[in-house]
């Protein structure tokens, strides 16, 4: 599965869940949203995760499971055996990594067993990354990944287009692998231990009218198994979490619960076909405007808005309105969609010629 087709799935509505599987990490970066680090130990329990993804069905299953933390590969028999689950069902599995095992000479037999189970790996490289693993060990642990028969890509973040080191690490990640590993490149959020010192980050394009949220598409697994509809990092971690954004949990809803009650949430409808602000401003124009994601957070608590979604997104109509905003910004592929979430200027790696997969036959037994 390569990045192009994973970021082209990420308006479709249930189309994936993001599954965290842990806080924890060995990397102290200064740049984390999640605020992950040695010391936490925030995790949901193992069963009910199993539990949640054995779930899935061939007639009712999300088309990518995307597994990241803190770091996943600390619980790498979970990670095999959720990717496992889930491919029985038809799900493709993806995992975003802080490579902390790429200190190691090669890749540790746990996690090698973990990686050769998955369809994507994605590999975080930024600044903060890059003082706690190298660089050229980074290089070398996706190589071998790729090896593996397992596609890659980068998942990179500065602080905007005119970051130097975002230019400096593009252009050598299209040295060192041809043109053929796709980045997928982020500004840094004012969440975590970034709060204090990120800027305000642009989450969607400047300018009035509809401004549609993709990222109310994918039910979010939280820390402590939570299910939400975003993954905005405030609504993640602040509870209570907001009545329309909550989804249930995995030690007691299955997938197919989680997915009837994003799919049938005519406020959820309309943020992914309208947006937040739009809701605001047309049906409640007297609230003081926040932010995109602020807005959104309101939402439940405004009752004209409630109204005017029930009205207009309830029954087989506001079903057709989610599909037809869905297939639209399907149909723009990947590129716009990180050109409106991502940094815009580097919009166009997600699309690298050739993919992540090595060009050479997989070795016996992997992942394909």
């Amino acid at each position: 599965m390569e990045l192009a087709e994973l970021i082209g799935l990420r308006p479709v509505p249930a189309g994936g869940v993001l599954v965290t599987l842990t806080r924890r990490c060995p990397l102290r970066c200064s740049h984390c949203s999640t605020g992950s680090g040695p010391l936490v130990r925030e995790e949901p329990e193992a069963a009910a995760l199993e539990r949640f993804v054995s779930s899935f069905t061939a007639a009712d299953r999300p088309e990518v499971m995307m597994l990241t933390g803190g770091e996943p590969l600390l619980r790498p028999g979970l990670v095999a055996s959720l990717a496992c689950s889930a491919r029985a069902a038809g799900t493709r599995t993806a995992l975003v990594s802080g490579m902390f095992f790429a200190r190691s000479s090669g890749l540790p037999a746990p996690v090698r067993r973990a990686v050769r189970t998955l369809d994507h790996f994605s590999a975080s490289l930024d600044l903060p990354h890059e003082r706690e693993v190298p660089r050229a060990a980074v290089f070398r642990a996706v190589r071998e990944i790729r090896e593996l028969g397992v596609a890659v890509s980068f998942h990179l973040t500065g602080t905007g287009e005119d970051d130097a080191y975002l230019a400096d690490v593009t252009a050598d990640i299209d040295r060192s692998f041809g043109g053929t590993v796709p980045s997928l490149v982020n500004e840094v959020r004012p969440f975590g231990r970034a709060a204090s010192w990120a800027r305000p980050a642009r989450t969607v394009p400047d300018g009035e009218g509809a401004l549609p949220c993709a990222m109310a598409a994918w039910p979010v697994v939280a820390f402590d198994g939570t299910v939400l509809a975003c993954c905005n990092q405030d609504t993640v971690d602040r509870r209570p979490v907001p009545p329309h954004l909550l989804l249930g949990h995995v030690a007691e809803d299955d997938w197919s619960a989680v997915r009837a009650r994003s799919l049938g949430s005519p406020l959820l409808r309309l943020v992914r076909t309208v947006g937040p602000a739009h809701l605001r401003q047309r049906w409640s124009p007297g609230t003081p405007a926040g932010s995109y994601c602020g807005d959104c957070r309101l939402l439940a608590g405004l009752p004209e808005v409630v109204a005017a979604a029930d009205s207009l997104a309830s029954g087989a109509a506001g079903a057709l309105l989610d599909l037809t905003a869905a297939r639209r910004q399907h149909g723009q592929g990947p590129v716009a969609l990180v050109r409106r979430h991502g940094c815009a200027a580097y919009a166009g790696l997600v699309a690298a010629p050739g993919g992540g997969r090595d060009p050479r036959p997989a070795t016996e037994g992997a992942v394909s």
